[in-house]
């Protein structure tokens, strides 16, 4: 067993490097030109987030691995090399809320701030937000904290009469356990209903930053997650049923070109008269609402090249890049049918499991306990799978509403296409999602997953905060989760498969 332990350190050791490593290739690969051999602060944010981000989804299983390295034990000191799971999930989740709400909004102030100001007054600039957001939140902190920082556990005072200790023990039997004259029940086992009482003790700080961070994030997961875990696939699977199906011709090809370049100019001339008010001052309301329309018709202009270039390739290797597109959405739907398949054993799951009760089934939990009899790593693997789907499923979410809805900025990832602040973004929304992920498949997969760290901070404590617990007692976040999804399902069914209409001309609001 102890060999067991010390290998189980050694690959979280290597799993860690291996995570600091792709998240360093995923920068260099996405990030945008313009951005090369700059922009170092932002990036080291960059890749500190994916790096923190992927851990914390991996520690869960990570933490169910550490529970069966000492399955066999027959008392808690004889496994000694095991991983403090609780002191590391505590580290992973305060260097998380840090990084959200003080490390990330700093960079990207800095990085967004005025290219003219000199890098003195951008630093002291996006301090000042930065120092200024954080009293704030110190503050609503703090007082929460002493006001209703409590932990409330539901308990039964149980107790039972003394009895003369028996001299034999021949009497007691499967209908006979108890001494007499109890026949099939002991006294302690017949408290009156008035015997339930409520225990109150104070969380730990720690523990109460990490449930607060919780909360937001699981508004944000529900929200982008719903949508996403529908979207994701269906996205993929109306991307081949409104593929191209053949090249076009020249004309075709320089009559389009033509009214994406007209529409190019209209945007320039915008953009423009943006630049024009921020240099005056005028930056209101109206001219935030303008400049989100700009960004988002510049992403479906964009778009609109790219499929452009899709349905007419050039170059002498014309004939093998048509090859590879329909290559690529041929992979598009093998990855949607797959991704369908999970996002509906994600939802039955949450049905029969989490909003029925008692619940219909364990279902998932059972095959990943399967799985690890089929091999030890198996369950534990295509554990960590579902849960990443979801973080996936969070950031299409979000790109699905942003492009719906005027009040959500885009913050596309492209690949070699992808400015820092798009970047700061969605790490700190894959880094606020992630704590809810984790808590809401520690939920989820509870019978999995039992007897971890995870399930006594985030399946006792968390669901006993005063003021919290209500959300997690009538499955607030579940219900929307579901709900959300449905929608997006009948979204998709009734407007999925048209093709997206060309937008008029172009024109700022007033």
């Amino acid at each position: 067993m102890g060999d067991f332990n010390v290998a189980l350190v050694i690959v979280a050791a290597v799993v860690s490097v291996l995570v600091l490593l792709v998240s360093v290739y995923l920068l260099v690969n996405y990030q945008h030109p313009d951005d090369a051999n700059q922009a170092y602060f932002p990036k080291l944010v960059v890749v500190l987030g994916i790096t923190v981000a992927v851990l914390s989804i991996l520690m869960l299983p990570a933490d169910v691995a550490n529970r069966q390295a000492c399955r066999k034990a027959v008392y808690s000191g004889a496994c000694s090399l095991t991983l403090p799971m609780k002191t590391l999930w505590l580290i992973v989740y305060i260097a998380d809320a840090l990084l959200v709400f003080l490390v990330i909004p700093f960079a990207m102030f800095y990085y967004e701030g005025d290219q003219d100001k000199s890098v003195g007054k951008r630093l002291k600039t996006a301090l000042i937000w930065v120092v200024a957001s954080a009293v704030i939140c110190g503050l609503i902190l703090g007082i929460l904290y002493a006001l209703i920082g409590k932990v409330d556990f539901t308990v039964r005072h149980l107790s039972s009469s003394v009895q003369t200790f028996p001299s034999s023990f021949g009497a007691f039997s499967n209908g006979q356990p108890c001494i007499s004259p109890l026949t099939r029940q002991c006294s302690a086992y017949s408290a009156p209903a008035n015997s339930q009482t409520t225990w109150t003790m104070r969380a730990s700080f720690p523990e109460y930053v990490v449930a607060l961070a919780t909360i937001v994030g699981s508004v944000l997961f529900t929200i982008f997650g719903g949508v996403g875990i529908a979207c994701l696939p269906l996205g993929l699977i109306f991307s081949f049923v409104r593929r191209p199906k053949a090249v076009i011709t020249r004309s075709q090809y320089i009559k389009e070109a033509t009214e994406l370049g007209k529409k190019a100019k209209e945007l320039k001339k915008a953009a423009e008269a943006l630049h024009q008010e921020e240099r005056s001052g005028n930056k209101g309301r109206k001219w935030r609402k303008n400049v989100k329309a700009v960004e988002k018709e510049l992403l479906l202009l964009e778009n609109d090249m790219n499929a452009l270039e899709e349905m007419y390739p050039q170059g002498e290797q014309a004939e093998a890049t048509w090859a590879f597109t329909v290559l690529a959405y041929i992979g598009k739907l093998i990855f949607g049918v797959v991704g369908l398949i999970v996002s509906i054993a994600w939802v039955a799951h949450i049905v029969i499991y989490l909003l029925i009760d008692p619940p219909l089934s364990s279902f998932l939990n059972e095959i990943f306990i399967k799985l690890d009899g089929v091999w030890g790593l198996l369950g534990t693997v295509a554990f960590a799978f579902f849960c990443f789907y979801l973080l996936i499923a969070v950031i299409a979410g979000e790109m699905m509403l942003g492009l719906k809805l005027v009040f959500i900025t885009i913050h596309p990832m492209k690949w070699g296409g992808t400015l820092m602040n798009s970047f700061l973004f969605n790490v700190g929304l894959i880094l606020l999602c992630s704590i809810s992920v984790i808590q809401f498949c520690a939920t989820a997969f509870a019978y999995y997953a039992q007897a971890t760290a995870a399930q006594e901070i985030f399946g006792h404590t968390l669901q006993s905060l005063r003021g919290i617990k209500y959300l997690y007692k009538y499955n607030v976040f579940q219900y929307g989760f579901v709900a959300l999804s449905i929608l997006t399902l009948f979204y998709y069914a009734i407007f999925g498969w048209r093709k997206r209409k060309p937008t008029g001309r172009f024109q700022l609001s007033n």
